[in-house]
């Protein structure tokens, strides 16, 4: 693929050419290039909406990766007080959050692409029951035909919006699942996808592309053995989303490119690195077009299908087999392994990914873990738990057999139940803690576990 004339790369991509990855169903997964100009018909609808919600003094997204991380880079980027992004099943977060908010003014949007998510349901039911179960207060996102739509319209919520079906939730930035919680933020969508549409042009040039530029570099990096890919720092957290555009689209086959959102480039044989060009935040909606189109290009150079992620099903499996042998009850999630002796067997090209299973308000705890695994020489990655499940998981079980994984589990007082289930979301985190675990020991991959009051 690393031969394909630039001209007849970029009129295949366009012309949704499935030989041009691996000739399998990826032209039926590419109704992102497309999106933004259907979007902008919709804007007076999404923007009327958010108008209409007089009386409301927050919102909480309720979602996982693709349906989360975009809504969180909005929120952040247009330093938004009033959308909370909650994609974890941490029970202290769970309720610091459901303390923290007036239920009575806060609008629930649950957004699942599949509408069978357990975290989202989970967070779903645990709120409508929490506020008595009033419809006006829920909105769904989702595509059409799915149990969530189902669900939406029978217990009378206050809207639905429909996902296109072509398009993977990783893709899906610029389709509902980003642009109504943007909405919500304030965003003036029009704005947003004028600056859209000049990217997309772009991105049918043959010369000054600058999604192809990208994804040609992305791609023949690879090649050459550079194979980790540093991500600019941006106010907005752009890096965890593109983490998991790269992660999941690129990990499988024993192949892939390891995102690394970083604060200073490390210079390395096996690293490469690239700007997030967003210096206003209405240029944030072309960004995440580019780094799109240059996901598919570099899929396409390094010969793997960009669009599935045949390992991500495995996680949420491995989650309920846990709970299944557990009947609900206690889970042995306790340290195990040795943290200096997975240290000091590491070296470049491996990498070192700090999985944390914590309070995401603690986050800040990891910081000496990190600095201590990067005196290897090796690329750190981190990433909170469950929330990497759907995000760069597919890597660590269908990438390059470079990771060295350590697992961080905190000390948390008291559970929180979740109605309709026979376990909480305590025993939940736990499952897909040790069902994760589970999953890369049986690739071989090295894993330890620790605690996060351990970490000095």
């Amino acid at each position: 693929m690393a031969s394909v004339d630039t001209s007849e790369l970029v009129e295949r991509l366009w012309a949704r050419d499935a030989t041009l990855w691996t000739g399998r169903d990826e032209s039926r997964w590419l109704g992102w290039l497309d999106e933004p100009l259907r979007m902008q018909e919709r804007v007076l609808e999404l923007e009327g909406f958010a108008a209409g919600l007089e009386g409301f003094r927050a919102a909480v997204l309720l979602g996982m990766g693709g349906s989360s991380l975009a809504p969180e880079v909005f929120r952040r980027s247009f330093e938004s007080e009033t959308l909370h992004v909650l994609d974890t099943t941490h029970p202290a977060a769970v309720r610091r959050l459901a303390d923290e908010l007036d239920l009575e003014r806060t609008l629930f949007v649950a957004s699942s692409k599949s509408g069978t998510t357990l975290e989202t349901r989970s967070h779903l039911d645990f709120f409508w029951e929490r506020t008595g179960g009033h419809g006006e207060r829920f909105v769904a996102v989702t595509d059409p035909g799915s149990e969530l739509e189902t669900l939406a319209k029978k217990r009378g919520f206050r809207a639905v919006f429909a996902g296109e079906p072509t398009i993977g939730g990783r893709y899906s930035a610029l389709s509902m699942f980003g642009l109504v919680p943007a909405a919500l933020v304030g965003v003036d969508l029009g704005r947003l996808l004028t600056r859209v549409e000049e990217m997309v042009e772009a991105c049918r040039l043959d010369k000054g592309n600058p999604g192809l530029e990208l994804g040609q570099r992305l791609g023949n990096g690879w090649l050459e053995g550079r194979d980790k890919v540093q991500i600019s720092p941006n106010p907005g957290g752009f890096g965890l989303w593109a983490e998991q555009l790269i992660a999941e689209s690129t990990g499988k086959q024993g192949k892939g490119l390891v995102p690394v959102p970083v604060e200073e480039p490390q210079p390395g044989p096996d690293r490469q690195s690239e700007e997030v060009r967003v210096a206003d935040p209405y240029e944030l909606g072309q960004e995440f077009y580019r780094w799109e189109f240059a996901t598919a290009v570099a899929g396409s150079i390094i010969g793997i299908n960009p669009f599935d992620q045949p390992n991500v099903q495995e996680a949420k499996d491995r989650t309920n087999k846990v709970l299944a042998g557990e009947g609900g009850g206690a889970i042995d999630a306790g340290p195990f392994g040795s943290v200096d002796e997975l240290l000091g067997s590491a070296e470049a090209p491996d990498y070192i990914c700090i999985q944390a299973f914590i309070d995401p308000a603690r986050e800040a705890e990891l910081d000496p873990l990190i600095a201590l695994a990067r005196q290897t020489g090796c690329v750190v990655t981190h990433g909170l738990g469950p929330r990497y499940l759907h995000s760069t998981g597919q890597l660590h079980k269908g990438g390059p057999p470079t990771g060295q994984f350590i697992q961080v589990v905190d000390e948390h007082e008291g559970d929180l139940g979740i109605p309709n289930r026979p376990f909480s979301f305590g025993t939940l985190i736990a499952a897909q803690m040790v069902g994760d675990a589970n999953s890369l020991r049986d690739r071989g991959r090295p894993i330890v576990r620790i605690r996060l009051e351990e970490i000095e």
